[in-house]
């Protein structure tokens, strides 16, 4: 391994399973409901775009975070829009949940929740895919600096 990945450990296949299972649980609940909610179109459609740019941003601010933390080039201008992104998306969830009158309070934390859970699922996700990823690459350079090993014994058996 490299030295700047010293510290990474490969993730399990369960934790890569379990952050799956919860990020497709989490955005199934929160779909389910919003097809079986009785509100007009364009509130499903706001709840839905939402949820979208909620994922989205959750996933660039982890990139930017670990991008950083890794030593890539990061602007400071792009890290500050993935944590603005990430900030309206939830606040803008608060806002249209607290004004959502056709909603029981049951409802509002459904939807809160399960917002919540997909963001921390897709965030866990893209962890798993991005240390895989890596180790992949890693495993492939081993493969070929030893592929390319010239005192390597090529008989078979041997």
């Amino acid at each position: 391994m490299t030295e700047k990945h010293e510290n990474t450990a490969k993730p399990t296949p369960a934790f890569v399973g379990a952050s799956w299972v919860a990020l497709l649980l989490g955005m199934a609940a929160y779909l389910i409901g919003l097809f079986n909610a009785g509100m007009e179109l364009n509130e499903k459609g706001y709840y839905f775009a939402l949820l979208m740019f909620g994922l989205f941003a959750a996933v660039s601010l982890q990139k930017t975070v670990r991008d950083r933390g890794d030593g890539l080039p990061v602007t400071n201008l792009y890290y500050g829009i993935a944590w603005f992104a990430l900030v309206i998306a939830l606040s803008m969830l608060a806002i249209g949940l607290w004004n959502a009158g056709s909603l029981t309070l049951s409802e509002k934390g459904f939807y809160g929740i399960s917002f919540a859970m997909s963001l921390f699922a897709s965030v866990a996700v893209q962890k798993n895919v991005r240390d895989l990823a890596m180790f992949k690459a890693e495993e492939d350079a081993d493969e070929n600096v030893a592929d390319s090993d010239p005192g390597r014994n090529y008989l078979p058996g041997a």
